[in-house]
């Protein structure tokens, strides 16, 4: 069995990786989904499982009382110092994401990102964060798509212990839709996105960049991209979409 990912593997992590972009870089499918619900401004949000704090810097930027919660200290630290290079103000606490030292109906929206697909076990997390919402509230929830290219690489990279996160997961749409469903959620939208640039460009200028070469994050395509782009904001309207999407993402009301 691959490593868990633990504290210590974590914190060791983000010491390492101050950046907001080395680790998510692909766009803000997450931000936009919370813009949607309405305008942010003085609304409180909750971001389970910090990271670099890169999402809730942008929400915090629009006007929102961003409360950040991470069980490593490192983690913390790298948001702390992203807020005060992006001029905002977060809340950051040390604390375990399935057991939050917030009282219930505190927030308006909770999120995370590239966070859910490291429990074995989901249904804790999944109620704290109905807990914490006010009724009313809306949780938001991005994981890996399971019918990727990425996830094939991933699986071979965790049997062989070579995954930066030890031990994940991976979800289909409905299987996501359904478990918040059954956790007292309405399905109030459903989301998703291709990693752009792809899986194949993407290992390449991770391969390159210990021997010093930098290639950039997003390749200019031209006229290509351009009809690349065209195409896809057609076809990410199509329910067949979800099964080709990288990154998938649910968004469910408190009812």
């Amino acid at each position: 069995m691959a490593r868990a990912s633990t504290k210590a593997h974590w914190d060791a992590y983000w010491k390492e990786n101050l950046d907001p972009h080395v680790t998510y870089d692909n766009d803000d499918r997450v931000v936009n989904a919370i813009l949607a619900l309405g305008d942010v401004a003085g609304k409180r949000i909750l971001e389970v499982g910090a990271g670099s704090g890169r999402d809730s810097i942008e929400l915090a930027r629009r006007g929102a009382r961003v409360t950040v919660i991470d069980y490593v200290p490192s983690s913390l630290h790298v948001v702390g110092q992203n807020a005060a290079a992006a001029g905002v103000d977060i809340e950051m606490v040390c604390g375990d994401g399935t057991n939050m030292p917030f009282p219930e109906g505190t927030f308006d929206v909770v999120f995370h990102q590239g966070l859910m697909e490291h429990f074995r076990d989901e249904t804790p997390l999944i109620r704290d964060n109905r807990r914490v919402l006010k009724t009313g509230g809306h949780v938001v929830i991005d994981v890996p798509q399971r019918w990727h290219i990425y996830t094939v690489g991933k699986k071979v990279l965790i049997a062989l212990d070579k995954w930066f996160a030890g031990w994940e997961t991976e979800y289909s749409i409905g299987q996501l839709e359904g478990m918040i469903s059954r956790e007292g959620f309405e399905v109030a939208a459903r989301f998703g996105d291709w990693m752009i640039p792809g899986f194949f460009y993407r290992a390449f200028r991770y391969t390159l960049r210990p021997l010093g070469i930098n290639l950039p994050r997003q390749p200019r395509m031209g006229a290509l991209g351009r009809l690349n782009d065209a195409w896809r904001d057609w076809f990410r309207t199509q329910p067949a979409s979800y099964y080709t999407f990288a990154m998938i993402g649910v968004v469910g009301k408190k009812v």
